[in-house]
């Protein structure tokens, strides 16, 4: 999906058969720029020209686990509340400059949240050092200490975000319905699905009636695609009709 700063959104939607690496390459073909994601390691191995930018409610969400492993008496001191409580200070300074600029963003990270996560990587080695590397706490360092490049990589434009929790929130609906699809039990089905909901949701993020959208498109669109090749800019979101858009109160 685009990220928050595009003027006109799109959710796009694709399957595939399995979680190989190559299908992220194809599908980021001819791309250049800053990719948000988790930390699954096939975007790793993307080009170089697409740069990485990891998500730092993954890495709190590691060290709450670990959190809750522990008696509740004994959580407020550990390494995992300290762990926890560095991430939450990132995410506490970035709503503190929602409303500026991208350029004045840019500037009051390196400012305010720069030294922040110097600390949290001096501690991070520190910790690491004394903790079992397979235990809950053990995995949430290694997981912070791994990802590292890519979780300070926000830094690089204010433009970026401190998680990928935007495209996980346009994953939900998808994950949500999926348990009530019975045609989706085939590649064909799984296809037809991602295409149906990338129509939807772009058209809910710019502000349009998914019904009214897809009656105007399905109604237009197979005499349009018999006579221009360039059919399909036509029926973007930016191109519906008034009546397609919801009215704003």
């Amino acid at each position: 999906r685009t990220s928050g700063c595009a003027e006109y959104p799109i959710v796009l939607y694709e399957y595939q058969p399995s979680r190989k690496a190559e299908h992220a390459q194809a599908f980021l073909k001819d791309f250049s720029g800053w990719l948000h994601a988790d930390g699954y390691q096939g975007y790793h191995k993307l080009p170089e020209n697409i740069r990485v930018v990891g998500c730092w409610a993954h890495a709190r969400r590691k060290f709450d686990e670990a959190l809750q492993t522990l008696p509740k008496e004994k959580r407020q001191e550990s390494l995992a509340a300290a762990g926890e409580c560095y991430c939450t200070r990132l995410f506490q300074l970035e709503q503190s400059l929602m409303d500026l600029t991208q350029e004045e963003r840019y500037t009051k990270r390196l400012e305010l949240e720069k030294p922040v996560l110097d600390a949290l990587l001096v501690w991070a080695n520190e910790a690491s050092a004394k903790t079992a590397p397979k235990s809950a706490l053990g995995k949430a360092l290694h997981y912070l200490r791994e990802q590292w490049p890519y979780l300070v990589r926000y830094l690089e434009d204010g433009r970026l975000e401190l998680s990928n929790n935007r495209a996980e929130r346009s994953i939900k609906p998808f994950v949500m319905g999926r348990k009530n699809w019975l045609f989706s039990n085939t590649p064909a089905g799984a296809q037809s699905s991602a295409v149906i909901y990338s129509l939807i949701e772009t058209a809910k993020e710019n502000d349009l009636d998914p019904y009214r959208y897809l009656v105007w498109l399905l109604h237009n669109a197979p005499n349009l695609s018999r006579k221009d090749e360039a059919w399909a800019e036509s029926f973007l979101p930016v191109n519906a009709p008034q009546e397609c858009r919801i009215p704003k109160p």
